[in-house]
């Protein structure tokens, strides 16, 4: 892991905006904290703005969206999200593209439009997503969710860590390389781990419940990376 670069990106999938104020003063001042993931839980609840604005009273670090799951509309509908993304402060995106090219395309330019960076998934984490586990989607169109993503400009990708075969063979047949960003669910209670992911130079790890359960967030956190 020498030239491997690994940093933490708490979940915020919760309802109170007190436990986020709680979390973030906790750990806004670590080296090891990339930005914080905001869900649909905390902007539909309070409105993103709101949300933004109370990260923003403890940390500059990055906030990004994940609207679990966005850019699953029609292509028309890109631009307000993108507009609503941009209104509300929020500095990146995660869209999963499922339906299909032209949606694709036209949320990513809008997204990009906007100057936030946009964060490309595909695969989740649970079985029984992709269809060799049994799922709905094709493994080939994941494939190719990714490497259009790449080929538009996008560097960033979501990428589950209870996966690594998965997330290898996508790396190779996308044609992904050193120069993206991978940022990963799965840490902590769905047990995925990030040792097996040492071709991803960049890894960015999601992690939701176990550090939001930890009685010492920061302590957590030096104890499974170390002194942070």
């Amino acid at each position: 892991m020498s030239n491997k670069i690994v940093k933490v990106i708490p979940a915020l999938d919760v309802t109170d905006l007190d436990r986020i104020k709680k979390l973030v003063s906790a750990v806004s001042n670590l080296d090891i904290i990339y930005g914080y993931k905001v869900g649909f839980s905390l902007g539909l609840k309070y409105g993103l703005p709101r949300v933004v604005e109370t990260i923003r009273e403890f940390s500059d670090k990055p906030i990004i969206y994940d609207h679990q799951k966005a850019g699953t509309d029609i292509p028309d509908t890109g631009q307000l999200f993108a507009e609503t993304m941009d209104s509300a402060g929020v500095d990146e995106v995660i869209l999963f593209p499922q339906a299909g090219p032209n949606t694709l395309h036209a949320w990513v330019s809008a997204v990009m439009e906007r100057d936030l960076r946009v964060i490309v998934g595909g695969v989740m984490t649970h079985p029984g997503y992709l269809v060799s586990e049994g799922g709905f989607i094709r493994d080939e169109a994941v494939t190719e969710m990714y490497r259009m993503a790449y080929d538009q400009g996008v560097r960033s990708f979501v990428v589950p860590l209870t996966k690594p075969q998965a997330v290898l063979n996508l790396y190779k047949q996308a044609g992904l390389n050193n120069e993206c960003e991978f940022y990963s669910p799965g840490f902590g209670k769905q047990g995925g781990d990030f040792k097996q992911f040492d071709f991803l130079k960049k890894h960015f790890l999601i992690i939701g419940r176990s550090l939001l359960q930890a009685e010492d967030p920061g302590e957590y956190l030096k104890d499974k990376f170390g002194n942070c």
